[in-house]
């Protein structure tokens, strides 16, 4: 965002996993320290399915962050919203009856939004009538249900604005809330992405096209990005959320600044629903506009966090895309979804979360599950241990469904 008028500061982080809650328990999850999240499902009957495994989060419990009301009131998907912002604005410190609340916006992604809420109830439809159905449908299933809510919660005024960028929603999110702040339009923005995917048909879509990975009696090891095994990803719930401030404003209240938003891109392949490019070229470009925006050299990244799905299209091409975006230069990749597997929608703002404290803990997270590297993904600098290192840019990756692409660039504070 270099010739933005503002510079972009990362002041809160916010995040639920099936690995850990908050940015510490998300951050130990990634480097294999907080067990298993990727376990047999239990949510519903997954038997006639090829995929029985799924990161489901056990232990959330909403009326940590809300009243016993509107946990009722709310759907999961909501409560997952409600809670990751709280979680960042808590750990950003900020006041927010000390800013103008006309200045601060959200901005939430999803792929999915409320769609797990809507199936139970046209269940109850099926068997028992109109009757039955909670009134507060209409108003829980699309996606602007999770920034509204967070913005009647926090008394905000300013932009509210959700997508359904299917897995690049989260990057989006971020990455178009930065541009805000950066044009000056907003001070503050919170942003990120949630995703509650983990009901019967919505899980059996996905199924169906044979997408996911149907090692199930080996769930821990299923997710394994870039890996010769890999045959598909695996579904998680998930949601990150990260406070982004003006500079000027961050550094005058005397905020933690965990990095700045240096860049941002986004692109689409105009390919296939399902399938990449196989010439990687917009993901490529994406990649490219973001360190462009940033001002900012392939070489001079630090770190790499990949969309690494755990899938062999994605893998391959996304391989090939960074190989060809870095002419040769050494620069540690890895993914992430080895531990959280993938939220869809929420994974870039989760894998955000992550990125961000890479500055702080000077460690990169590792790609779990990573033993045998895939012959075509071996032209990158894989590694599946947690590394200490320094370093001062980060670039994340966030490919998905319809060939959308988002790409963040975040630099040392």
């Amino acid at each position: 965002m270099k010739d933005a008028r503002h510079r972009v500061a990362v002041t809160g982080l916010g995040a639920l996993s099936c690995v850990g809650h908050g940015k510490e328990g998300l951050w130990q999850g990634a480097l294999g320290r907080g067990g298993p999240g990727v376990k047999a499902l239990t949510r519903f009957d997954a038997t006639e399915f090829g995929c029985r495994i799924a990161g489901q989060i056990e232990d959330f419990e909403p009326t940590a962050y809300m009243d016993k009301q509107k946990a009722k009131r709310l759907d999961r998907f909501a409560q997952f919203s409600l809670a990751t912002a709280q979680m960042a604005l808590l750990d950003s410190g900020l006041d927010l009856g000390r800013v103008d609340p006309e200045r601060v916006g959200i901005y939430v992604g999803s792929a999915l939004g409320g769609i797990a809420f809507a199936e139970e109830q046209h269940g109850l439809y099926m068997q028992k009538g109109l009757r039955a159905v909670r009134p507060t449908l209409a108003i829980s299933v699309f996606g602007g249900a999770s920034s509204c809510n967070i913005a009647m919660e926090l008394g905000t005024f300013g932009p509210n604005i959700a997508n359904a960028n299917s897995c690049a929603s989260g990057a989006i999110a971020v990455g178009e809330a930065a541009r805000l702040i950066a044009r000056g339009e907003t001070t503050t923005m919170l942003a990120g992405a949630v995703e509650c995917p983990l009901s019967a048909l919505a899980f059996g879509s996905f199924a169906l096209i044979r997408a996911m990975s149907t090692r199930n009696d080996d769930p821990a090891g299923a997710c394994r990005p870039f890996d010769a095994r890999r045959d598909g990803f695996v579904m998680s719930e998930g949601a990150g959320m990260l406070v982004l401030e003006q500079w000027e404003q961050a550094r005058a209240r005397g905020a933690h600044i965990y990095a700045e938003v240096m860049g941002y891109g986004t692109t689409n392949d105009a390919f296939s629903m399902t399938s990449p490019r196989t010439d990687a070229a917009q993901s490529l470009r994406c990649m490219r506009l973001a360190l462009q925006d940033a001002d900012c050299a392939p070489g001079d990244l630090g770190y790499i966090n990949a969309h690494g799905s755990s899938t062999p299209l994605n893998d391959t091409y996304e391989s090939l895309a960074i190989q060809r975006l870095l002419e040769g230069a050494r620069v540690p990749v890895s993914s992430t979804k080895g531990a959280h597997a993938h939220a869809l929608g929420a994974s870039g703002a989760m894998e955000l979360v992550l990125s961000a404290q890479v500055f702080d803990k000077a460690c990169l997270p590792p790609t779990l599950n990573l033993t045998d590297p895939a012959e075509d993904c071996r032209g990158i600098e894989l590694f599946s241990q947690a590394r200490e290192a320094k370093v001062d840019r980060v670039l994340s990756n966030s490919f998905g469904f319809g060939g959308i692409n988002a790409c963040v660039v975040l630099g040392r504070a």
